[in-house]
């Protein structure tokens, strides 16, 4: 690609791809900016406060076209809202390639407490004349930075940073091969609470044991969940009472996996719905004290009634595995199972099953028609999505990818429905918000003494 060109000519190729990635993103969020004024026009006042708006509706349709989830997508039309409504000036230098999202992003969160028309605007001017400049800015001195003009313009609308308190969580990701990631933010006190309890189970075993102290201390959040006084020991010795301790609990955890593979039979990996492959080994360790249930394929002949039978609605969730409307990975344990042609005209048969988190189920019963969504499933399980702007996305059962005997076809006027309501409006949410927001800054200005002159 670079052959022949010199060091500079390389250097200028960087600039000029990063000054071309700058205008792509504003040109991308322009773009959503003008479906939104198109798909979400303000005197929709029918659908104002139904669960899924109009502004839902224009994310799922983000969501389908740039294959994301829904909450990145949500995520992009807060940012071209913020630039078509509220900062035109500093779209226009984004537009121009001048600056790069990270710096758009600050400032549209910085200035969001902002509400004075006349107030914003001026600081959209100010702003936009110097943000070129801010580039090189870290992002903690790009905040300052921005902060300097929103205090200077609007003193009830600088951003004040969360109590700490505030942002405690535990987040658990899937890793590799069956392994998961956990972090957390926690207290201080509990955070020192469970390092010793972890420490206290690790060394509840005999000396003998293989694992390592990491190791050990991994285990021990397990031993937690059983509620266990320590940890089965691994040493393999009978005269070890610390190895005949029981890990017996009440949490149910489905593995997929084919017979074949539990037998030895095969090297076929299984899947933890969530986290993904589980290897061979670990599958036929787990498989020791595991419950075993055979998924039962459907017959030809569908069901009679709406609701599915057990066996058929595991079938159709192991085939599956998460939502199947584009872009969404919601698991199948939050998701409902949805008739694609809706009984009685579609059977109850895997055919015409599917799982839908209840945002998309929502979405599809509501926003269907001629002008909204339309699903076809194929036996096989694929669904064909059509977007009301004529777009086509599929999707296939995610089930299918790792068994192939999921993977097999299985041939074969909404009344009385009402979307939820919400309490109030998006906008008067997003109002509620800010207000409470500036009261808390102009509660702490009054509480401060008056400035010395």
């Amino acid at each position: 690609m670079f052959e022949g060109q010199t060091d500079a000519d390389v250097v200028d190729a960087i600039a000029a791809a990063a000054r071309e990635q700058n205008v792509q993103c504003a040109r991308e969020l322009a773009a959503i900016g003008e479906l939104y004024a198109r798909r979400a026009p303000v005197g929709d006042t029918e659908r104002d406060q139904w669960a899924i708006d109009g502004h839902a509706n224009v994310v799922a349709e983000i969501s389908a076209a740039l294959r994301i989830t829904r909450a990145r997508a949500s995520g992009h039309l807060r940012y071209a809202i913020a630039l078509r409504e509220r900062l035109p000036r500093l779209a226009e230098v984004f537009a121009r390639g001048d600056v790069c999202f990270r710096v758009v992003a600050t400032v549209i969160s910085r200035v969001y407490l902002v509400q004075d028309p006349k107030i914003l605007a001026e600081l959209d001017q100010a702003i936009a004349r110097r943000a070129p400049k801010w580039t090189r800015l870290s992002t903690a001195k790009l905040g300052e930075r921005i902060d300097m003009w929103v205090v200077h313009a609007d003193p009830a609308g600088v951003r004040v940073p969360p109590e700490r308190d505030d942002v405690r969580f535990v987040e658990v990701k899937p890793s590799s091969d069956g392994m998961a990631q956990v972090w957390a933010q926690l207290h201080g006190s509990d955070g020192v609470a469970l390092d010793q309890k972890l420490e206290a189970l690790a060394d509840t075993v005999c000396r003998e044991d293989p694992r390592n102290k990491e190791q050990r201390r991994a285990d021990a959040l397990r031993a937690l969940v059983d509620g266990a006084d320590g940890l089965q020991c691994q040493c393999g010795s009978s005269d070890c009472a610390a190895a005949q301790r029981k890990t017996d609990t009440n949490v149910v955890i489905h593995v997929l996996a084919e017979r074949a593979t539990i037998d030895g039979d095969s090297e076929a990996p299984g899947y933890l719905p969530g986290f993904g492959p589980v290897s061979p080994a670990l599958l036929r360790d787990l498989a020791t004290t595991a419950k075993l249930k055979d998924l039962v394929i459907p017959p030809l002949s569908p069901e009679p009634g709406y609701r599915p039978s057990a066996a058929l609605a595991d079938f159709v969730r192991c085939r599956d595995l998460t939502c199947r409307f584009p872009g969404c990975d919601a698991p199948a344990a939050v998701c409902d199972i949805d008739h694609t042609i809706p009984y009685p005209l579609g059977p109850t048969h895997a055919c015409n099953l599917k799982l839908l988190c209840r945002f998309h189920h929502l979405l599809k019963t509501f926003y269907a028609g001629v002008a909204g969504w339309l699903d076809l499933q194929l036996p096989d399980g694929t669904v064909v999505w059509t977007s009301p702007t004529g777009h086509i996305y599929r999707t296939e059962p995610t089930g299918g990818v790792f068994f192939e005997s999921l993977s097999q076809p299985t041939p074969m006027a909404l009344r009385g429905l009402k979307m939820p309501r919400r309490k109030r409006t998006r906008a008067a949410e997003r109002h509620a918000r800010i207000m409470a927001e500036r009261r808390i800054n102009e509660e702490r200005f009054a509480a401060q003494p008056p400035p010395d002159f």
